[in-house]
């Protein structure tokens, strides 16, 4: 599967997805740790590719993102932002009801199947 294919298939089927550098409990840089701790304090399950494990989606990602750096939060397929938009909107309140509408429509979907 090239690259790409496997990027919108890890997008699709994940209704909140982090790329990031390393994992939620083992984070392998600041940014990420920081966009994780307010993603889970949000209290839902999310996915998470670790970039530095997958070196193909790292150099790809960007480019297909058009934005440069890591993290990434992917919601419902849309790209959401890194790090400070992450923090900036939890802050605000903002990704909370993001996060939590997300994994709503995920849970009643999988109910559904």
């Amino acid at each position: 599967m090239e690259t790409i294919d496997k990027i919108k298939q890890q997008i699709s089927e994940n209704p909140i997805l982090l790329y990031m550098k390393g994992s939620p409990k083992l984070p392998s840089c600041g940014f990420s740790s920081q966009a994780a701790q307010a993603i889970m304090s949000c209290g839902e399950k999310f996915a998470f590719v670790d970039i530095l494990q997958n070196p193909d989606i790292r150099a790809e990602l960007p480019a297909y993102a058009q934005w440069p750096t890591f993290p990434q939060l992917w919601v419902e397929g849309e790209l959401i932002g890194g790090c400070d938009i992450i923090i900036e909107m939890f802050q605000k309140g903002e990704l909370q009801p993001l996060i939590k509408e997300a994994a709503a429509r995920r849970d009643g979907e999988e109910a559904a199947e």
